[in-house]
Formats: C-alpha cells, structure tokens, sequence
C-alpha cells in the first residue's frame, strides 16, 4: 500500500518544487491541488494526482480530503503550503486584504489539519508538515500582517505537535527564509497598492521595496524553491522528523540574531538595512 500526500498550492514554488521531489520516491501517491487544476498539468504529466482545492473553500477542502480518503482510507502525509504575503505599513494596509490573507495562511490552513484528522487518528499514523516562514520567527517592517500569520502557524503548529502525538501523528513545521517563488512579486505587488506615493510612509515602502528586490537577486541571501523541497522530503521520509526545520542558512543567522540581539540592537541593524537610496 502505498501513502497517500496532499500538498497544498502546488501549481508553482516550493508546493510544486515538494511534489516533483516526492514523485520520483517510491511508497508515495501523490495529489497536487489548486485553485486552477489546469495550472497542474505538467504534475500530472509527471504522475500525480490532480485536485481542484481552494484553501479559503469548505466544500473544495473538504472534497479533496473525501476523495484521498475514499481511495487511501486516510491522508498518509499533508503538506499544507498554500500561503502568500500581503505587504504595507499597519496604518496603511487594507484591512479586507488583510482579513483575505488570513483566510488563506491561518485559517483555510487550520482547517485543512482539521479534515486530515479524523482519518489519520482511526489510522493511528499520519503526518502534517506545515510551511511556515523565517517570518515566524523574526519581523520586518510593511511586512507586520504576513508576520502575524506565519506566528500564528508556529503556535498552531506546537499546540497540534503536542495534542496529536498520542494518535501516531507527526508535525513538522519547516520555516524558509527567502525564497525565489511567485511570493516576492506577490508581496512587491501588494506593498505598492498599499499606500500613496506622497503618504507619510512613502519613503519605508521605497526602501522596503528596494530591500526585497536586492535580497531575492542575492545568491547568499534567497535559494530556490528545491531547497525547501528536500527538507519536506527529508520530514515526509525520515523515522524521526524534526519538530522544527529552518532553511537556509542566512535565515538560521536572522533568527538567531534576533534571538540573541534584542529589539533595541535589532531595531538599529533594521534602520540601515531599510533606509531609500532613491
């Protein structure tokens, strides 16, 4: 018999990256899902599964999981990946967006651990790796409401590790840093929607925008989507996961600065890093 992964926003990036990683593994029935199946050809071309699931949708989540359940009996493995970042100042961001993003990163993905559940305590086996992001762990400016997300994944994460490890359940959480997916334009995008060009903070979002475009070009400082991949394989395949995966190596630094440098010195190193050259 073979186990049966759903993973979440496989269409592009580390959800799509996760899947081709993990058809190629014998033992492992792999559905990729999205909003647009049609954006998933080419897994299927590669021999998964394909799904139609809208994280921010009861009757697609639960649909998906009904369908993997009727062939497998449960979810072996759920990658819950789908997620995107809604960037502006506090004061500035539309709180509508705001409240959409939400839906996707915390709650269509709170619920989606919600369905897989049931079937994989009855099973008495299962595991859920949820991606969550460095920005769980620190906060950088125009970014605050994506950051509140990804903290919310880490503490959903640690209460689930706990609650579920009686029932043979495993939870892993894996944090990227940057990453060279859709998710920076995304978050370009969204920040420079977010508030006028002569507001008071017109001159952070420049500086912000700045930032993230020399980050995500830098060889140190963004990988590619394969690199968190393998880290999902290595949590869907080892007989031990980590509760806890960081990757990237200058995400393990930021982190660990953070921790260790306190607001006042970290609030300084953000200063010079998010100042206009414009």
């Amino acid at each position: 018999m073979t186990t049966a992964v759903l993973i979440t926003g496989a269409s592009s990036g580390i959800g799509r990256a996760a899947a081709e990683r993990l058809l190629k593994r014998p033992g492992f029935t792999v559905y990729a899902t999205a909003r647009r199946p049609e954006t998933l050809a080419g897994l299927a071309g590669a021999g998964a599964t394909v799904l139609p699931l809208d994280v921010t949708d009861e009757t697609s989540m639960a649909a998906a999981v009904r369908t993997v359940e009727e062939r497998h009996g449960s979810v072996g493995i759920l990658i819950n990946n789908a997620g995107y970042g809604e960037y502006g100042t506090i004061e500035e961001a539309d709180l509508d967006a705001v409240r959409g993003q939400f839906e996707t990163n915390v709650f269509g993905f709170s619920r989606m651990i919600q369905l897989v559940l049931p079937g994989m305590r009855a099973a008495r086996s299962g595991r859920i790796i949820n991606i969550g992001s460095m920005g769980g762990r620190v906060t950088f400016p125009v970014g605050g409401y994506y950051h509140a997300s990804k903290y919310a994944v880490e503490a959903i994460t640690d209460a689930l590790r706990f609650e579920t490890a009686p029932f043979g359940i495993s939870t892993s959480l894996i944090a990227p840093g940057l990453i060279r997916t859709g998710f920076g334009a995304t978050a370009a995008r969204t920040l420079a929607s977010s508030g006028d060009d002569g507001g008071p903070y017109a001159s952070l979002r420049a500086a912000a925008d700045e930032q993230m475009a020399v980050s995500y070009a830098s060889p140190l400082l963004a990988a590619e989507p394969d690199a968190v991949a393998a880290v999902v394989e290595h949590a869907a395949t080892a007989r031990k996961p980590r509760p806890r995966y960081t990757v990237t190596p200058a995400a393990k630094a930021i982190v660990q600065s953070r921790r260790f440098l306190g607001s006042g010195v970290f609030d300084a190193y953000l200063r010079l890093q998010f100042r206009s050259s414009k």
